[in-house]
């Protein structure tokens, strides 16, 4: 069977890139929507006005952790099973479904059942990852080898995951965050938008991408070479070493961007002070400042990419992804300057939480859509989706461990050397856990930005001009 997709274009590219971005668009809504309300969810008091699960920050960040690290690690799984049974378009079907009941059933746990709450979240761990990695997998696949518009096409569909995350937040919180409403009703418009997600792929799946994602990638694989499973060659083994070497600089970077709906969540409720006017901005709105950077910067980082390829200026991959880890090390300077506000006043300024979002938006764009395209160009065909998930196993880890080093800013007050370390630059002792997470995070990002910097050209050698096929 071919994998060629409907010839029809928009604006320089297959028509079924706009529809998997609206599909995504909605299955981001509803991911985001309800990830800016779970940690406030569970450590709302069970006798306030809007009750929720009256857990401790340790134990709801340390559950935090745990499921979003399990919501990054079910894409290998689902990239495993779409590469030889399922096929991309059912897996992200199933896979949207799953995402839909698990909304609704947090709807219906909210406030009353916590084992409820509990199997709300092991569904969409496991709809996640069927529909993650092979929605992404199929935009590559819209595209032949070499398509110089593969690396824009990422950035168009980047901006449908961030349309998406921008305006969730803005609606969750605005009913969740509400007594009037309660957290119930912003899990209930998550699961509309999941909803969403699911009817464009029923509608508009069959007609704009043909039959691209039906066939399981290991037998089109099979197919290809005659029926016979051939070995990797020694460039499919170099470009897999590449992708193993960028998996642990990755994940450091993302353990620092997770720390967004866990500590930096609870930095805006507690410690920032959120009043325009006489109107206090809900806290759950500040997770909108990431996608609405994204879709501000995410234009023009795409045409600085397509500006320097024309000079051959471009960066290659692990250049790029240094320069991310940079930006993002610096956003929690900013965070650090806050706690000195905080200190005299009560209260930061709500500045220092923007720059923050602003420079770990920056970095992401020099990580994220570029590694998501890089993964389609490094990984063979009969490991594309597999690969793919091993690209959403790196946020996996990485959010199970900024779970847990989030949770140690609520006692690192106890120890000795958190003291010591807030008092040697002016900052009171109950400062000290958030000065800790913060500046550890900055300074290990640091670390491994230089330690990439020192193995990138090693790197390149091993992607064998993976980047830069038939331009």
């Amino acid at each position: 069977m071919s994998q060629a997709p409907v010839k029809s274009e928009l604006w320089g590219h297959p028509k079924g890139l706009y529809v998997l971005f609206t599909a995504e668009m909605w299955e981001r809504f509803s991911y985001y929507g309800m990830r800016a309300l779970l940690v406030l969810t569970l450590v709302a008091a069970t006798e306030s006005a809007n009750p929720g699960f009256g857990m401790s920050d340790a134990d709801a960040l340390s559950l935090y952790g745990v499921y979003t690290g399990l919501v990054y690690f079910t894409p290998i799984l689902g990239g495993w099973l779409a590469d030889n049974y399922l096929g991309q378009r059912r897996a992200i079907m199933l896979g949207g479904v799953l995402m839909a009941l698990a909304q609704f059933t947090l709807f219906a746990a909210t406030p009353h059942s916590l084992e409820l709450f509990y199997v709300g979240l092991g569904l969409l761990i496991a709809g996640n990852g069927l529909f993650k990695p092979n929605i992404s997998t199929i935009v590559g696949d819209l595209y032949p080898q070499g398509d110089a518009r593969r690396d824009s096409a990422f950035s168009i569909f980047y901006m449908g995951i961030n349309l998406g995350a921008f305006f969730a937040p803005l609606i969750t919180s605005t009913l969740g965050e509400s007594p009037d409403f309660g957290w119930r009703w912003g899990y209930f418009a998550a699961g509309v938008g999941m909803t969403l997600a699911v009817l464009t792929q029923m509608l508009m799946f069959p007609r704009y991408l043909g039959d691209v994602g039906i066939v399981p990638g290991a037998k089109r694989d099979r197919e290809l070479s005659g029926g016979v499973k051939q070995p990797l060659s020694k460039v499919e083994h170099d470009r897999l070493r590449v992708i193993l070497f960028l998996f642990v600089f990755v994940t450091v970077f993302w353990l620092a961007f997770e720390q967004a709906g866990g500590l930096m969540n609870i930095y805006a409720d507690r410690y920032t002070d959120r009043m325009i006017g006489g109107t206090e901005v809900p806290a759950g709105y500040f997770q909108s400042l990431n996608p609405l950077f994204i879709l501000m910067f995410a234009p023009v980082f795409s045409f600085l990419w397509i500006w320097l390829n024309k000079k051959d200026k471009s960066p290659d991959a692990p250049i790029k992804v240094f320069t991310g880890l940079i930006l993002t090390s610096i956003g929690f300077v900013f965070l650090i300057l806050g706690l000195f506000e905080i200190q005299v006043s009560g209260k930061a300024n709500m500045m220092w939480l923007v720059l923050a979002y602003l420079f770990h938006t920056l970095g992401e764009l020099c990580i994220s859509p570029v590694g998501l395209s890089l993964m389609t160009k490094l990984a063979p065909l009969r490991l594309a989706s597999l690969v793919m998930g091993v690209w959403f196993l790196m946020p996996a880890i990485a959010s199970f461990l900024a779970g847990m080093v989030g949770a140690f800013s609520e006692k690192a007050d106890q120890y000795e050397f958190s003291i010591k370390l807030a008092q040697s630059i002016g900052l009171e002792a109950q400062y000290s856990g958030l000065l800790v997470v913060f500046g550890g995070v900055a300074v290990g990002l640091l670390v491994f930005a230089v330690i990439l910097w020192l193995i990138s050209g090693m790197l390149v050698k091993w992607m064998h001009g993976a980047e830069r096929v038939q331009q």
